[in-house]
């Protein structure tokens, strides 16, 4: 019985070892820092066994990768390194690094991570907590902060541009003041408490109107931290912060969808972070083909997958028709020397209808271009003609006299008939 007992026990407790997380290590004083020869304790917190199990063991510890002798839960240190605890069946905790300096000035910082709202301290350190007189602190070898003596540094609400590296300057009595001392630069990261929301689609509502919903995610670390979400319309507030992460826009505002974005925030705000606006797939509308949101059309595509040009052309692609009207000027032009005229004729031939023959099509370019020369032709013999006409004028005169001689012989008088009668 006491057998059976015993077994019972320790499949309940393997059974809840194998859903645990891993233990928390914390130091105390909470520095990674310390002077040589000075102790600080390490405590494991976690899942720990009872007394009954057949293995007693319940706290494993190292440093680096050696076992130490110690199974309690917490042991005191003054050794340099890496440190790590594990309790029965969990896995190995996060580690601590802890550093033991000779100098006579040290920068003591938390020896845990520090998020994004959360206040950070610093604490400059003489030696032996003798007092540090002209107290500077820099980050990134840029002055953050002056005390007159000895202080800490503190940051109440911690962002991420507050990481760096971190050092303090300052002077201390050893008897008689000294020349400033620095301490080691000590390398200080804000972690994200969680990444700027992102607004998305959810669905359809049974109300009417389409569902959004304001997604981030918590730090593995602290997902035991109270989000509250709030939504805006442009620049307006359509509901306060409260702690539902989704919104219902309204049938009305559904064509305006794209102009929602939301906030995530602590119940303190002092972790405050916006989205960007709501982008909807492909620009298109919510899931549910019903919201009737439109969105660009894809350009057809011509033969060979090309884009479709929509820009109207400079001049048309077709042929005019020419129709042939007869020009009685040029049967009495004459045509210059030096040129033929079959190719006169050529060139006054109206042009090969679409159709007839594919390699006789020249683009509108050529035919225009044609047709000036034409024309040009046509003035130069226009011109010509009239030169010739002022150059010998005796031969309109001649037609003249020779139109009267020919002509009829003009009749006599009333009077004249009568006299000769």
């Amino acid at each position: 019985m006491w057998a059976l007992a015993v077994f019972l026990l320790l499949a309940l407790s393997s059974g809840q070892a194998a859903t645990l997380e891993k233990p928390t290590l914390s130091l105390h004083p909470p520095w990674t820092t310390i002077f040589k020869g000075e102790r600080v304790t390490l405590r494991c917190d976690g899942y720990h066994p009872l007394v009954l199990e057949l293995r007693p063991i319940s706290t494993l510890w190292y440093l680096g990768h050696l076992l130490l002798p110690s199974h309690g839960k917490s042991i005191e240190v003054q050794t340099p390194g890496v440190y790590r605890c594990q309790t029965r069946g969990a896995p190995v905790s996060d580690p601590v690094h802890l550093s033991v300096s000779n100098d006579w000035l040290i920068l003591q910082v938390p020896y845990a991570a520090v998020f994004e709202g959360e206040p950070l301290v610093l604490r400059c350190r003489g030696w032996y907590d003798k007092v540090v007189y002209k107290l500077h602190y820099y980050r990134d070898s840029q002055a953050v902060r002056y005390f007159h003596s000895s202080a800490n540094y503190t940051v109440p609400q911690a962002r991420a541009s507050d990481s760096g590296r971190y050092q303090c300057s300052g002077t201390m009595r050893i008897p008689v003041e000294s020349a400033p001392m620095f301490s080691a630069k000590v390398a200080v990261t804000v972690q994200e408490l969680f990444p700027a929301p992102v607004l998305k689609v959810a669905g359809r509502a049974e109300a009417g109107g389409v569902v959004v919903r304001c997604e981030t995610n918590l730090h593995p670390r602290k997902r035991a931290v109270p989000l509250q979400f709030a939504f805006y319309k442009y620049s307006r507030s359509v509901r306060r912060f409260d702690w539902g992460a989704e919104y219902r826009v309204p049938e009305s505002e559904v064509d305006e969808l794209e102009s929602h974005w939301c906030e995530a925030a602590t119940p303190s705000r002092s972790v405050r972070k916006r989205s960007a606006w709501l982008q909807l797939p492909g620009r298109g509308s919510p899931p549910d083909s019903s919201t009737s949101i439109p969105g660009p059309q894809a350009a057809p595509l011509a033969p060979g997958n090309k884009l479709l040009s929509f820009q109207k052309p400079l001049m048309s692609t077709s042929v005019p028709s020419v129709t042939p009207v007869p020009n009685t000027t040029s049967a009495r032009l004459r045509i210059p020397p030096g040129r033929a005229p079959s190719a006169a004729s050529a060139a006054c031939a109206p042009p090969t209808p679409l159709g007839q023959s594919a390699g006789a099509l020249k683009p509108d370019v050529d035919l225009l271009l044609r047709e000036m020369r034409l024309l040009k032709g046509l003035l130069h013999q226009v011109v010509l003609e009239m030169k010739d006409s002022q150059a010998f004028p005796e031969r309109d005169g001649a037609t003249l006299e020779t139109s009267t001689a020919h002509g009829a012989e003009p009749q006599g008088t009333p009077e004249t008939s009568t006299v000769g009668g």
